[in-house]
């Protein structure tokens, strides 16, 4: 009997050092972005949505009046994956923060595939419900996210 506990107890234990790792495993490369190539968009945002590993920013993309801009006969869509919900929470940006409709600036690294995702690359800047004279930039928005942040 006692031979067969110790190997139960050890398979208990490998299934649970599995189910721990599983996380890690999880957890995806940055290699899919083009991290040599840099590129800001200015959207209306439809969604922020916070995550344990990576937040996303999901927006309309638009031009310095607030039009859409259009693909495909429709609103460009976009998205830009962030850092953890909690690392952009301690930068000021929350659901709360990030509502729908705020117009946005952000700088991304594009998907090398050429999908219209990104992933921030050290500057995001919100302007509210109203987009400004000249367009949603540092000098006439918040800047929520500086120049060292780093989404992975």
């Amino acid at each position: 009997m006692a031979e067969g506990g110790s190997v139960r107890t050890v398979l208990r234990l490998g299934i649970f050092l599995l189910a721990m790792a599983a996380p890690a495993w999880a957890h995806h490369s940055f290699a899919m972005y083009d991290q040599k190539v840099t590129k800001t968009l200015t959207g209306k945002l439809t969604r922020y949505v916070p995550g344990a590993n990576h937040a996303q920013l999901l927006f309309v993309v638009v031009d310095n009046n607030g039009n859409p801009l259009m693909k495909d006969g429709k609103p460009m869509q976009f998205g830009v994956e962030t850092g953890s919900a909690i690392a952009m929470a301690r930068s000021g940006v929350t659901v709360k923060t990030m509502a729908e409709g705020s117009f946005i600036t952000v700088r991304f690294y594009p998907l090398r595939d050429g999908r219209d995702f990104g992933a921030l690359a050290g500057m995001l800047v919100t302007c509210g419900n109203a987009m400004p004279k000249g367009g949603c930039t540092p000098d006439t928005g918040k800047r929520l996210i500086g120049e060292t942040f780093n989404a992975q």
